[in-house]
């Protein structure tokens, strides 16, 4: 349990690091700003297979921390407890970068002659729209079960507060992302969702290990 939670706080790390890393050798056309984390791995992108694996590892990290560390940490909490975990496997950050090899958009938005239909024309684009929305709100769900599991329990109760706030934030970023993503800044409140989530789940892991620490 607290190996998985520590790999999951390592996870969460570098996979921040890496997509603030490869924006560096995506060229002059590419904006952090304007454009998503996906069209650094797009079919045709600078270095994708660097992305790829550790999106893939990320996501390996986080499905094994749902399962087999938070969920038995917060067994005692019943039900709440399990929706949750199995919500954050099935997360943006769980099954969505698990997937990232199959998730790879047509093209780059960065690069000449490329458009969002053109992105999501290939399997890999439709599958990484699709888990990308489907993800997000799976997290948003996970987080308020979550905090319902966590208030159940004497040693975890207060953190419930924490991880609503946290929860709503990710949704009032999402939504920004949603109103946003067609006006130039779509990539910096993606980025903003990408960072948010990463702390969260980094922190739950940090939660699993003080929880732990406590018992023995």
């Amino acid at each position: 349990m607290r190996r998985l939670a520590r790999l999951v706080v390592i996870g969460n790390v570098v996979f921040v690091l890496a997509w603030l890393l490869a924006a560096v050798w995506q060229g002059p056309r590419y904006s952090v700003v304007a454009h998503s984390i996906s069209d650094m791995y797009a079919d045709g992108a600078p270095g994708a297979a660097f992305l790829i694996v550790l999106f893939t590892l990320s996501g390996i990290a986080v499905l094994l921390f749902a399962f087999w560390s938070l969920w038995p940490a917060l067994r005692e909490a019943g039900l709440p407890a399990r929706i949750g975990a199995i919500l954050l496997a099935l997360s943006i950050f769980g099954l969505g970068d698990l997937l990232s090899v199959f998730e790879r958009e047509g093209c780059r938005l960065a690069d000449p002659g490329c458009t969002g239909a053109a992105q999501t024309a290939t399997a890999g684009g439709a599958t990484d729209a699709t888990l990308s929305t489907l993800g997000v709100l799976a997290l948003a769900v996970a987080g308020f079960f979550l905090a319902a599991a966590m208030r159940r329990l004497p040693e975890w109760r207060g953190w419930a507060r924490p991880t609503v706030w946290v929860t709503v934030a990710l949704i009032v970023v999402a939504v920004l992302d949603a109103v946003l993503g067609g006006v130039g800044v779509g990539g910096l409140v993606e980025r903003l969702i990408a960072l948010v989530g990463a702390a969260g789940i980094a922190a739950l892991g940090v939660g699993v290990l003080q929880r732990t620490r406590v018992r023995a």
